[in-house]
């Protein structure tokens, strides 16, 4: 299952920033084209296929964000429990899990670079808001991997809400983990794990880049 959330990182990673005019295209055309132009950037560039942390969270930051709705994201995995939280709260939530997700998809994206995706033929109509654009995962060896993402339409084009890895819905595992927390300690001890877990991660990404550092010093 990790694995197939890996994957499911870099398939997000791989939604790229476009255009204005991207709103107006089909989100099954937003995910083709914009595939090829990351997996394009991270297979000419020998410091994003080595894993330099910093340039790949650059890259998620510039090129993912903007396609991803995690206001949603967090409120869906967060379920009966959000109106729990205070509004500050929410912010605080929303803030955490979008960190957590870059990390995750960011620590993908070099891994999985040399697979290739394909897009299902279109299924959604002009005048749908929600849709679901199918995509498979091709690997070099194996069975390819169904990746599904969730999207709706909004004044600025569409924005993806969740990803579904091999019938597994983000989503939906995050709240399973959500309502443990909650469960055990209210929003704060959920928000406390969060954020212990994104700064474990930010802690080792300093540590990989530095291990990159002395390697490529090393090698000169």
């Amino acid at each position: 299952m990790k694995k197939y959330l890996g994957i499911s990182g870099l398939l997000a990673a791989w939604l790229v920033a476009l255009p204005a005019a991207a709103a107006e295209i089909s989100p099954e055309t937003l995910v083709d084209n914009t595939a090829q132009e990351v997996l394009s950037i991270v297979r000419q560039d020998k410091e994003l296929r080595a894993g330099n942390t910093a340039k790949i969270l650059d890259l998620v930051e510039a090129k993912v964000l903007p396609h991803f709705n995690f206001t949603r994201m967090t409120r869906l995995a967060m379920g009966k429990n959000w109106n729990k939280a205070t509004p500050q709260q929410q912010e605080e939530l929303v803030k955490e899990f979008r960190t957590l997700l870059v990390r995750t998809y960011s620590n993908a994206l070099s891994t999985y670079s040399d697979y290739k995706i394909k897009v299902e033929p279109p299924r959604s109509r002009a005048e749908d808001t929600d849709t679901t654009v199918k995509t498979k995962v091709m690997q070099d060896n194996g069975q390819p991997v169904d990746i599904d993402y969730s999207m709706e339409k909004t004044g600025n084009g569409w924005k993806v809400y969740d990803v579904t890895v091999a019938g597994v819905s983000l989503v939906t595992n995050y709240r399973s983990t959500f309502n443990s927390q909650i469960r055990e300690g209210g929003v704060e001890k959920l928000l406390k794990t969060l954020g212990d877990k994104n700064r474990a991660l930010a802690a080792n990404d300093k540590k990989a880049a530095g291990n990159l550092k002395t390697v490529a010093n090393s090698s000169r």
